[in-house]
């Protein structure tokens, strides 16, 4: 498992940046959304919901890839690609940071009665960027 570099998770961490993570449907084509995402200790995860594409393709694949873009730099970006680890446990946790963090927001707002949240942990296995210097 690779890790991120200092400069990629504070990029990753620090900006309200969206992502877009693909992942692959049961054909083999591939799926790419938009998410949230969140980074420390030279991890990256998002958060979805059961039920959804994501994590249906990802229990029957778990390869991704995501890329992260400075949309005020093009030329500036972070992409990793690895496997998923889904787990509920701090997912709701997870998603009211990440709406802090995007919206401002300290909950979550489109939560409904009946989700069940999860966060997906990537196991980077390579990391890329551009527009960190040398």
């Amino acid at each position: 498992m690779e890790a991120l570099t200092q400069d990629q998770t504070r990029f990753l961490d620090e900006n309200p940046f969206v992502g877009v993570v693909t992942t692959l449907r049961r054909d083999g084509s591939p799926h790419s959304t938009i998410v949230w995402v969140d980074a420390s200790d030279g991890g990256v995860s998002f958060n979805t919901a059961r039920g959804r594409v994501k994590p249906t393709n990802l229990e029957r694949d778990p390869r991704l890839s995501l890329v992260v873009v400075d949309p005020d730099d093009a030329y500036k970006w972070v992409s990793v690609t690895g496997r998923a680890r889904m787990t509920e446990a701090g997912a709701d946790e997870q998603i009211d940071r990440l709406s802090a963090k995007y919206t401002g927001n300290p909950e979550y707002q489109a939560r409904t009665p009946d989700e069940v949240r999860v966060r997906v942990d990537i196991a980077v296995e390579k990391a890329d960027s551009s527009g960190f210097g040398t």
